[in-house]
C-alpha cells in the first residue's frame, strides 16, 4: 500500500514537471516568408523593384546586386526554402550568419553562402560542373572548415539541382557553427568550425531572375556564443 505523503509528494512532482512542459517553447516550424507581401525582411542595397510577390511566390529580379535580410538575428536553426532559376546560368543564394549589410565596396555580405546556381553556369564561366550543385562557402574574410573541399569551399557530393525552371528544395542545418546542406532530398554537403554562429540570413540578389518559395525556419535551442562570434546587430 503506497502511504498518503508519497502520493502528495509524486503528484506535485508530475505538477510540476507539467508546468516546466508547458513553459518551454515547442520546436516547430514556422514561415520565414508569409507569400503575401515582404513582412520580416529588410531591404538592404537592391531597390523596390528587385523583390515583389505573386501567387506565393517571391520573385527577385536580380537586379541590382544586393541582399535582403531578415529583421532579426538567428543562431542555431533549420532552413527551408525552395528555389528556381528562370534564366540558363543563373546565379544566386541564400547567406546564413550574415553580418546584414554590403561588405566594404562589395554588394555582398559576410556570411556562410549557400549557392543557388543555375545548371549551365558552369559552361558559361569555363568551371567544371561540380561548382554548381550547392557549394557552401565563407565570403569576404569569413572563415570556416569544409566538409568536402576545393580551395576555402565546400562542394557537394552528388548532384542533384534542377535545371531552369524547375523547383529545388534546400534544408539547411545551422548548429554551433556547422552548416549541412540537403539538396532535393539527401544530405550531401557540410563545413563546419564557422567564424559566425549567429547573424541575419538574407537572400541574394546577383545579376538573373530566380523565385523562391515555402521558405520557413525552425529555431533551435542556443549555444555557447561568444560576442565575437555574433554578427554587430545592424544599426548599432
Amino acid at each position: 500500500m503506497i502511504c498518503k505523503p508519497f502520493l502528495i509528494i509524486f503528484s506535485l512532482l508530475l505538477s510540476l514537471n507539467f508546468v516546466n512542459a508547458q513553459s518551454e517553447e515547442v520546436l516547430q516550424f514556422r514561415p520565414l516568408f508569409n507569400g503575401e507581401d515582404l513582412s520580416g525582411w529588410v531591404d538592404v542595397n537592391t531597390s523596390p523593384e528587385t523583390w515583389k510577390v505573386e501567387d506565393g511566390v517571391l520573385i527577385c529580379s536580380g537586379l541590382p546586386i544586393g541582399v535582403m535580410r531578415t529583421d532579426r538575428q538567428y543562431e542555431n536553426f533549420i532552413l527551408e526554402i525552395e528555389w528556381r532559376h528562370m534564366e540558363a546560368g543563373g546565379n544566386s543564394g541564400v547567406f546564413v550568419w550574415s553580418e546584414g549589410t554590403p561588405f566594404e565596396d562589395d554588394p555582398l555580405t559576410k556570411a556562410i553562402e549557400v549557392q543557388m546556381l543555375e545548371l549551365e553556369w558552369a559552361e558559361q564561366h569555363n568551371q567544371t560542373d561540380a561548382y554548381v550543385h550547392g557549394e557552401l562557402f565563407p565570403t569576404m574574410g569569413m572563415t570556416a572548415i569544409p566538409d568536402n573541399p576545393r580551395g576555402i569551399r565546400s562542394k557537394s557530393i552528388e548532384k542533384r539541382c534542377k535545371g531552369k525552371g524547375e523547383w529545388n528544395k534546400y534544408v539547411v542545418v545551422c548548429v554551433d557553427g556547422t552548416v549541412k546542406l540537403s539538396v532535393n532530398g539527401k544530405f550531401v554537403n557540410g563545413l563546419r568550425a564557422s567564424e559566425r554562429k549567429k547573424g541575419y540570413i538574407c537572400l541574394e540578389a546577383e545579376g538573373a531572375e530566380i523565385h523562391f518559395r515555402n521558405i520557413r525556419i525552425m529555431e533551435l535551442p542556443p549555444g555557447v556564443t561568444t560576442a565575437a562570434q555574433t554578427a554587430p546587430v545592424v544599426g548599432e
